[in-house]
């Protein structure tokens, strides 16, 4: 088993603990730096990084292979790369980029295949002069995301 393999399966078993968790990114560097990105249906305490941490680092032998570890949640402009992280950020606003356009929404529903964005605009009347403002909707496979941040409003 590698030394990749074995922190995989390290942190695997770690994941498992916590189910609410799951894994945005795991890294390794030629210099065996570790680097764990977590994200939570509700959020990523420090406890749950030090349980992640621990999973890890205490079922690693240092004079076998020295490593440095580092256990981190996903910041709150990481691009998103998980269904679940769509499905915990419904209600919020996102800023998403497909191939041929860049649309800033409320996120009000997301499952395996797509996501669903709301927002309202103002167009030209159909029949008068002026501009109403109008509800639009859409739907955006994943395949067809290139990147999604939540927009943070303060």
């Amino acid at each position: 088993m590698t030394f990749r393999e074995k922190v995989a399966s390290l942190l695997e078993k770690g994941l498992e603990e916590h189910p609410s968790l799951f894994l945005i990114e795991l890294s390794i560097t030629g210099a065996n730096k570790i680097v764990v990105t977590l994200d939570g249906d509700n959020g990523v305490t420090l406890q749950d990084c030090i349980d992640i941490s621990r999973a890890i680092e205490h079922n690693l032998d240092r004079e076998e292979e020295d490593f440095s570890l580092e256990v981190a949640s996903a910041g709150a402009t990481t691009p998103m790369v998980n269904p679940r992280q769509y499905k915990k950020n419904i209600g919020r606003t996102l800023k998403v980029k497909t191939a041929d356009q860049e649309i800033e929404a409320e996120i009000t529903d997301a499952n395996d295949e797509h996501i669903v964005l709301e927002w309202q605009a103002r167009e030209p009347k159909q029949i008068g002069k002026g501009k109403e403002t109008v509800q639009k909707r859409v739907e955006i496979p994943y395949s067809d995301i290139k990147e999604a941040v939540v927009v943070i409003k303060f």
